[in-house]
């Protein structure tokens, strides 16, 4: 498959292009930053555009059997829009010019709720804080996307992680429709989950959770090692 990567610089954007193309795929990599990209191969194309760009939008989703949006920003207080407006977009061009398979990558914030293995710290303090908090305008606009997605005629897929952390190689992890009971996703296997809904008709036009089930961090670890870093380098 041709397939572009919208958010193709950050973490996740970056692990999902190697993903693609060690599978055989073409790949258009969507990034306001070519120069610092670290990937080079002959079936990659370095697209320098900026997703709130409708022509240029446009010319990264024509001809392509298939879009994949990691797109990401630092949470803060002041407005955001950059998950409903450059997703926007993306389907307006998608349907303009007949492309159907489309991935998105939201968040388990979307729709907080309390974990079996969570505890009083993440549970009580941790999550109402990042999703009321430190991400309340974040989460507002991933919700924005996930409503223009569903009410769009494509063939949509949600993709909902936990909280994203490293590690060097994709594991067994679990895709669910709907809610997953983990708080944790690395996010190696998350771009491993977006890539297989290429090959996966089971979940067009739904929500999935992607959860990683070994080697979970710690709740300070992952603030030590994983939130802090988020506002350099966003998903």
């Amino acid at each position: 498959m041709h397939i572009t990567v919208f958010g193709a610089n950050g973490r996740t954007g970056r692990l999902l292009t190697g993903q693609a193309l060690l599978a055989g795929h073409r790949v258009s990599a969507v990034t306001r930053q070519p120069a610092t990209f670290p990937l080079r191969h002959e079936r990659l194309e370095l697209v320098g555009a900026d997703v709130l760009d409708a022509a240029a939008v446009d010319a990264a989703v024509a001809g392509k059997d298939a879009v994949l949006s990691t797109l990401g920003v630092p949470a803060g207080k002041e407005a955001i829009s950059t998950y409903s407006r450059g997703t926007s977009g993306i389907v307006a061009a998608m349907n303009r010019y007949g492309v159907r398979r489309l991935g998105v990558v939201s968040s388990s914030g979307v729709e907080p709720r309390t974990y079996s293995d969570g505890g009083f710290l993440f549970n009580r303090i941790l999550l109402p804080y990042v999703t009321r908090v430190l991400g309340r305008t974040l989460y507002d606009d991933m919700r924005r996307m996930e409503a223009l997605v569903r009410a769009s005629d494509l063939a949509w897929t949600i993709v909902r992680p936990g909280a994203l952390y490293h590690l060097p190689s994709v594991t067994d992890h679990t895709l669910v429709q709907g809610h997953a009971d983990g708080r944790f996703t690395a996010r190696v296997d998350l771009a491993a989950a977006l890539l297989g809904l290429l090959d996966d008709d089971r979940h067009v036009r739904s929500t999935v959770s992607v959860i990683t089930t070994v080697e979970n961090p710690t709740v300070l670890r992952w603030i030590r090692n994983e939130a802090l870093m988020s506002k350099e380098r966003p998903a």
